[in-house]
């Protein structure tokens, strides 16, 4: 299948969630899903949105996110541990636009998002974002 192809299919599939408040708080599962049901395949990355951008830190990038890339922030939660960095994802649309799952799924600005306040008070602080190739060709240690 084409790139570009499973960029769409990916963005389709997210698009139609807008709304669904069943990702909240699994803002890696929704950007993983999206990618993975919509185009058949399997991706394999971390366990949470700071986990995976560090596996693929060889390949962020920052500035304006291209169209079907992973987005990453810092975000402090609160665990069973105390307060951790689990971190934020989301999918970008182009243009600065990005779809992610925070209290549901919405689309907000790039900037916006680290606007938004964590159940613990904390904003997002973005990171960088990671071409959708690279994710494609992270490869399981499991």
């Amino acid at each position: 299948m084409q790139h570009s192809q499973i960029v769409e299919n990916m963005i389709h599939w997210a698009l139609e969630k807008i709304g669904d408040s069943n990702y909240r708080g699994w803002c890696l599962s929704f950007i993983e899903d999206a990618l993975e049901i919509s185009n058949n395949i399997e991706i394999f990355g971390g366990d949470c949105a700071k986990e995976s951008c560090d596996m693929y830190y060889d390949a962020i990038q920052f500035g304006e996110p291209e169209r079907g890339a992973f987005v990453f922030y810092d975000c402090l939660c609160q665990s069973e541990d105390g307060i951790v960095n689990w971190g934020h994802c989301g999918i970008s649309l182009g243009e600065g636009q990005i779809i992610h799952a925070w209290d549901t799924v919405r689309i907000d600005d790039l900037k916006q998002i680290e606007q938004l306040t964590s159940p613990i008070g904390e904003h997002p602080s973005y990171i960088g974002w990671v071409p959708l190739e690279r994710v494609l060709s992270q490869k399981s240690d499991r």
